[in-house]
């Protein structure tokens, strides 16, 4: 099962050069699931900005995968524009550019740190490209490279990670998740969902309950399609339900992503994640975090350092342009919440399954990998 023979029927983002010297970002528009199912084309860096700041694109992994493609994109539009004015570009040019072009990107969604740490290893390159002494053609090259090495580790990261998480399922076991951590979240086979198809594919008896994933309903919306496409027993809850079927046992196991890690094993997740916690503790039921370890931020300490994306009123007082709220009624809608490493049973990376302490586990088992990538 080392080989990678097992192709989602989901395809995120993509890079496309048109043969006219022109490059495009192909992007399947998320916010649209499970109506139409309708690609992208973006040609412009501030297109890519908007469909990550819109749900367009959502995930942290396929989050910082785009970044990175917005990024080689912004470089390839900007060379064309100046070669058609008859400028000379100097590599320096490109660096000024790329930092404001990072500072766009870095804007549209706080929380995820696969944004941040693909803006900048983008920005690494161009400065080892630059003081390489690379010319403005060849510096867009490297960057181009780099945006698909990027893509490619996030496929072969999923892998990974769906092989290690598949040992923590037995045949027959019900799974539940939350929001979408699947291919739609990724370039490859996804994070949580990753040991779910792993299993399934090795010919285990997997069953998914779904959590609809108020207020944006990536479960209801997007999981469960996804599921479907893939063949994949699954049973739709409303949020409110996860409590009734760990009482009845109907569930076995608990997988769900991460947007953020913590140095101690604190995550951030969609906005309900700690609440499923809470009741998975109570139940004694396993919860499980699959993340590749560009979703640790060894920098923070704790959870309680992570900044929580605050989101517009109107995903909460509407659905699907219909008002279910009363007018001028407060909301408050924090789209991720933190659940505490000690609810935590374990986090399963591209590196393996590690356990508490988690202090000691993440950093010597990703710190190394991290350190590789930015050299």
């Amino acid at each position: 099962m080392n080989d990678y023979n097992f192709d989602p029927k989901v395809r995120t983002v993509w890079w496309e050069d048109d043969g006219d010297g022109r490059a495009v970002v192909h992007m399947l528009d998320q916010s649209l699931l499970p109506q139409q199912v309708v690609y992208l084309h973006l040609t412009h860096e501030q297109q890519v900005a908007e469909a990550i700041a819109q749900l367009r694109v959502r995930g942290a992994p396929v989050i910082g995968v785009t970044a990175g493609f917005g990024m080689a994109l912004a470089v390839t539009r900007f060379l064309a524009e100046r070669d058609a004015d008859r400028l000379e570009t100097t590599p320096a040019e490109i660096e000024a550019h790329l930092a404001q072009v990072g500072q766009l990107l870095g804007q549209t969604r706080p929380t995820a740190v696969n944004l941040f740490w693909a803006i900048e290893r983008m920005q690494r390159s161009t400065r080892q490209a630059c003081q390489a002494g690379l010319s403005s053609q060849q510096l867009a090259e490297v960057l181009k490279a780099e945006a698909h090495q990027i893509a490619v580790e996030d496929v072969q990261a999923c892998w990974q990670m769906g092989l290690h998480g598949a040992e923590l399922i037995a045949d027959g076991d019900t799974i539940l998740t939350h929001c979408n951590a699947g291919a739609l979240a990724t370039t490859g086979i996804g994070t949580a969902l990753a040991p779910v198809y792993m299993a399934a594919h090795t010919g285990k008896h997997v069953h998914v309950f779904v959590d609809e994933t108020r207020p944006v309903l990536q479960g209801a919306r997007l999981t469960a399609w996804e599921l479907q496409q893939e063949g994949v027993p699954l049973t739709l809850i409303t949020d409110n339900m996860a409590g009734y079927f760990m009482r009845q046992k109907r569930i076995q196991a608990i997988f769900v992503g991460a947007d953020r890690i913590a140095a101690n094993g604190d995550v951030a997740n969609k906005i309900g994640t700690y609440s499923v916690a809470v009741l998975a503790h109570v139940h004694q039921i396993p919860l499980y975090v699959v993340a590749p370890c560009s979703t640790i931020d060894l920098a923070l300490l704790s959870g309680e350092q992570i900044p929580i994306e605050q989101r517009k009123a109107e995903e909460v007082t509407t659905l699907y342009g219909t008002r279910i709220a009363p007018m001028d009624v407060a909301v408050a809608n924090p789209a991720f919440d933190v659940t505490p490493h000690a609810y935590v049973t374990a986090i399963v990376t591209e590196k393996g399954i590690m356990r508490a302490p988690y202090t000691e586990t993440l950093r010597a088992r990703c710190m190394p990998s991290r350190q590789n990538k930015s050299e």
